[in-house]
């Protein structure tokens, strides 16, 4: 018998309920719902404990999928006192919900606590996507951490969000936990993901921009206050004392500008961010200059980012404009979530120059970050589903100190390293430092292709390296490299330096491949990256 998938049609029953934050959080709450396209109007009404019914009415807009069209419902409540327990119901007159309740914010609050969250999407069923570990796992933190105010994720909440039956699944998914816990989302890669031809497999890939099912679903659910024409996907927040701008993953430009001036308005002691894909990470092949170098600006105000994607555990030292420091004042930490929903990463992880704690979280278990704020100080721990912690650091504005302490690596003199996308290059590289002769860096660059998997032929005078589908000869005395795709001035001439090894000016070598570098002058280390993320193997004839 052919499987059918399951679609969880809209009925006239209200479903996706959902709460969220999209004006004061002292003093609103949106709700969130969906019914099929026959329920043309809702409200909620909401009270406190004993106190009058009120009634807000709904914006209604269509949705339509692939599955079907259904009417999404947007209701406010306004006028709330804080701190304040509110009772709620949703739907129109003939069919209503159970009631829920939500928490208002209260007055000056300084000490709070939020779970964070990423890559809980599931694709375990084609056809029947189930989340009902990952509730499980939510109610399971919720129940044993009571007083969190609000979820926030860092992306890729569905496996394929340009697909109605995704989405349908993860709201199922989260039923009992987000009708009265605020569901701050990011919008990730794979949320703005879909397919041509789903059913009976996926065919034709593409991905979304603007993200029209993540924006359609949830237009009125969070802040319009992003960059014109990219809302929804961009907006930003106020809980507390602290600040929280989410970021999209479409026209990075256009939300650096946005951002920047958004973070330079808040008077908050925290400023927060996320950003799904991780800008330090911990993949052997990833890049970051799809957005990074664009948005380093406003991201670079932020006092931490949280970030997914690779679905393992890091967080960064400080870090601003290449440079990796020790006190939180000095850069921006990045904090990658791991995933939550027992999702293995698809790629080997490995710790990095720029982490001060790593997890692989190779393991079939899911992770989440319960963050609290105090004053100006605030608590990270990473938790596992099992109890397990696999960090936890405190960071303290009024001292200016992350602790548990750990100093970011500082080189010494003639010892500079050289780092391969964080990695060091180790043994093959440890007795061939690179050099700054006449302000111009030089390098054995064939230790750096060799080290990636590229092909390295060595010859009198000259040396011919190949990685990436690219091809490079370099001599020794000349400043032109000869390649694939003509001939490239490499500023300066090549020579035989230590180990009788051909040094090679950085900046020309890294053009002739297509790739980038960096020198951080306070650690004293030369950082090459590459935007491609294929992983070289030399051929075995």
């Amino acid at each position: 018998m052919e499987r059918q998938p399951n679609y969880r049609f809209a009925t006239e029953i209200p479903d996706h309920i959902m709460i969220s934050f999209s004006d004061d959080a002292k003093t609103t709450m949106t709700v969130t719902w969906r019914c099929n396209k026959e329920t043309e109007s809702g409200y909620i009404e909401f009270h406190e404990e004993g106190g009058e019914i009120r009634r807000a009415d709904a914006i209604v807009k269509p949705f339509k999928s692939e599955v079907n069209t259904s009417n999404i419902f947007w209701a406010k409540a306004t006028g709330l006192k804080p701190g304040t327990r509110y009772y709620y119901t949703c739907g129109n007159e003939k069919i209503r919900s159970e009631e829920y309740w939500f928490d208002t914010e209260e007055e000056n609050l300084t000490k709070f606590r939020f779970i964070a969250i990423s890559d809980h999407q599931k694709d375990n069923d084609h056809y029947n996507p189930d989340y009902s570990a990952l509730n499980k796992f939510l109610k399971k933190v919720l129940a044993k951490y009571p007083d969190v105010r609000f979820i926030y994720t860092a992306g890729d909440n569905t496996n394929c969000g340009q697909h109605e039956i995704q989405w349908n699944a993860m709201f199922d998914g989260m039923k009992g936990i987000i009708e009265h816990i605020p569901y701050m989302m990011t919008c990730g890669n794979h949320d703005n993901r879909g397919f041509e031809f789903y059913f009976p497999e996926e065919k034709n890939r593409y991905y979304a921009e603007p993200a029209e099912f993540f924006n359609t679903q949830l237009e009125y659910s969070y802040p319009k206050n992003g960059p014109e024409g990219w809302q929804t996907e961009n907006y930003s927040f106020d809980y507390g004392n602290a600040h929280f701008v989410v970021f999209g993953v479409n026209e990075p430009e256009l939300v650096n500008e946005w951002a920047r001036k958004d973070i330079d308005s808040s008077n908050k002691t925290w400023k927060l961010g996320s950003y799904h894909f991780p800008i330090y990470y911990a993949g052997p092949n990833l890049a970051n200059d799809d957005a990074y170098p664009m948005m380093r600006e406003s991201m670079e105000k932020l006092d931490i980012l949280f970030e997914g994607h690779e679905h393992n555990f890091s967080r960064s030292f400080p870090i601003k404009n290449e440079e990796i420091f020790d006190r939180p004042s000095q850069g921006l930490i990045h904090y990658e979530l791991g995933n939550g929903n027992a999702n293995p990463p698809g790629t080997k992880t490995c710790d990095k120059v720029w982490h001060a704690s790593f997890y692989p979280q190779e393991e079939e278990v899911s992770a989440f970050a319960l963050v609290e704020i105090d004053g100006n100080r605030m608590t990270l721990i990473t938790e596992l589903d099992d109890g397990r912690i696999a960090d936890e650091c405190l960071i303290d504005k009024d001292k200016d100190e992350i602790r548990p302490y750990r100093i970011a690596p500082i080189f010494g003199p003639g010892r500079t390293r050289m780092f391969y996308k964080g990695v060091d290059l180790g043994l093959c590289a440890s007795s061939l430092p690179p050099e700054c002769v006449n302000g111009t860096w030089f390098v054995a660059f064939a230790t750096v292709v060799s080290f990636i998997g590229g092909e390295v032929l060595r010859e009198k005078g000259k040396v011919t390296l190949e990685v990436y589908r690219r091809k490079a000869v370099f001599t020794e005395g000349s400043s032109i490299a000869e390649t694939d795709r003509g001939s490239i001035d490499l500023g300066e001439k090549v020579y035989r330096g230590r180990e009788g090894q051909l040094y090679i000016p950085v900046d020309g070598a890294c053009k002739a491949f297509g790739m980038k570098w960096a020198y951080a002058a306070r650690n004293n280390f030369i950082s090459i990256e590459c935007e491609k993320e294929d992983h070289p193997v030399p051929v075995q004839p």
